[in-house]
């Protein structure tokens, strides 16, 4: 059957004029929408923003063969199961403890020195340990040269045991390539890249034992921390970040946050948001919950403290390949073995963390006590107190709708003390603060709370 150029007029004009009309009206629902936060404040001042601080860490500087080694080499210890042999080089956790001492030992004789390798003894028992046993933990410490802020931890953390299907078997092989020999490998290649800097806070690049039986070893490594006297300012906890199983590119990497009080974030949510703005949207997925469902990591001791902690975690985990004795059955392979890896993926997460670690460290004082106030009225107070700080440029005052997930820079001043954001409900937003160095690093946000009345 023919049809005519005036049947084809006929038949496409009215399709396209609902499909015109549906744009319209769809753009300027989303147009009308976007101009509700915006809400402009009469004389809103000129904002003095610097850039992030100079030295990014390039893609090019992060060695996947040096990761890959230390997998191959955790792996080869056949179990790092914590309640197995601490005294066998060549199997058991005690073999892995000695891969990533040497590892940590090259790195700072590579970097002149200054690394500090410490083996962390302590005793503990749980529901999954025959009693009291023995533990260990890794830590490699670079002081900061800040005599303000060297007593602030800005850490990185991966477990090192792993377990087969029955936590409490100790002779079975468990390869643990990605639960958790991948995130070893990040904080292993975190120290070695940064090693190297001079940073304001204190860094520390740790691999913990003890996950599987309790979160043993993150319980361990923020008591040690408190006992030598340091202020953790942030936490990255790095479990499971190894496989990624997108054809192409990689998948961004998961990033776990818990929530806090209504219109107060926690701190770890704080963190997350810090890490998305300086690892960029494309490399990182916020997750606003604590962790997975119905489990944990070592970030959960310090979440607990209220301190800044959260979880990297990879796109999409693969059970087959976790806490599972190596196998085969009815043709499925079980087992966390390297194969399954995706190094590109891998490399990729490990340069997210240390540029986190990298500006964090090089960040300023952060402020203190921040409250909000002005109900039943037109205008929106900020203030705050913060330590001097020769090396601050000024402070950042933050804004979103209750809605929106991320801050936007409403105002910078570069004295503490206080700041009216003329008509701005009070209502309507959520508001914070957060320091800025001269060198353009900034500190994680801190909430407004509401103030209260002497």
């Amino acid at each position: 059957m023919k049809t005519n150029l005036f049947e084809i007029i006929c038949l496409e004009v009215p399709a396209l004029f609902i499909l015109a009309v549906a744009i319209f009206l769809t753009t300027g629902r989303d147009s009308q929408a976007a101009q509700d936060p915006n809400e402009p404040p009469v004389g809103r001042p000129t904002l003095k923003i610097l850039p992030p601080p100079s030295g990014r860490l390039a893609r090019a500087n992060v060695d996947e063969k040096s990761m890959r080694a230390t997998i191959e080499e955790l792996v080869s210890c056949g179990t790092r199961d914590s309640i197995s042999t601490w005294d066998d080089p060549k199997r058991g956790v005690g073999c892995g403890r000695d891969k990533i001492v040497a590892r940590f030992t090259s790195t700072a004789k590579a970097t002149g020195g200054r690394l500090q390798i410490v083996v962390d003894r302590f005793q503990t028992k749980s529901a999954r340990t025959p009693g009291v046993v023995p533990m260990e933990n890794v830590y490699a410490i670079l002081p900061g040269v800040d005599a303000g802020l060297a007593k602030t931890a800005i850490v990185v953390s991966g477990h090192f045991d792993s377990i087969p299907s029955n936590p409490m078997d100790t002779k079975s092989d468990a390869p643990g390539a990605d639960d958790d020999a991948s995130g070893v490998a990040v904080s292993l290649e975190c120290a070695r890249l940064l090693a190297g800097g001079s940073y304001r806070a204190t860094l520390v690049f740790a691999a913990v034992s003890g996950e599987e039986q309790g979160l043993l070893g993150g319980t361990r490594l923020l008591e040690y921390l408190r006992q030598n006297g340091y202020t953790v300012g942030a936490m990255l906890d790095n479990d499971i970040v190894g496989a990624d199983f997108a054809p192409g590119a990689p998948h961004r990497v998961r990033l776990f946050s818990g929530g806090g009080p209504d219109g107060v974030d926690s701190p770890s949510r704080e963190l997350a948001r810090a890490v998305e703005e300086i690892d960029g949207q494309a490399a990182v997925r916020l997750i606003f919950r604590h962790d997975r469902l119905g489990r944990g990591g070592d970030h959960q001791p310090f979440v607990d403290a209220g301190l800044p902690a959260v979880r990297f975690t990879e796109p999409l985990e693969d059970y087959h390949h976790e806490h599972q004795t190596p196998r085969v059955e009815n043709g499925l392979e079980f087992g966390d073995q390297i194969k399954y890896l995706n190094f590109e993926f891998l490399g990729t997460v490990a340069l997210d963390n240390a540029e986190v670690l990298r500006e964090l460290a090089l960040a300023p004082a952060p402020p203190a006590s921040v409250t909000i106030s002005g109900g039943v009225t037109p205008d929106a107070k900020v203030a705050w107190t913060a330590d001097a700080d020769p090396e601050r440029a000024g402070f950042e005052v933050l804004w979103r709708e209750t809605t929106d997930p991320r801050w936007t820079v409403f105002d910078f001043t570069e004295n503490a003390g206080e700041t009216i954001l003329k008509g701005v409900s009070t209502d309507n937003h959520f508001f914070a603060v957060r320091s800025m160095g001269k060198n353009g690093a900034r500190t994680i946000a801190r909430p407004a709370e509401l103030r209260r009345r002497q």
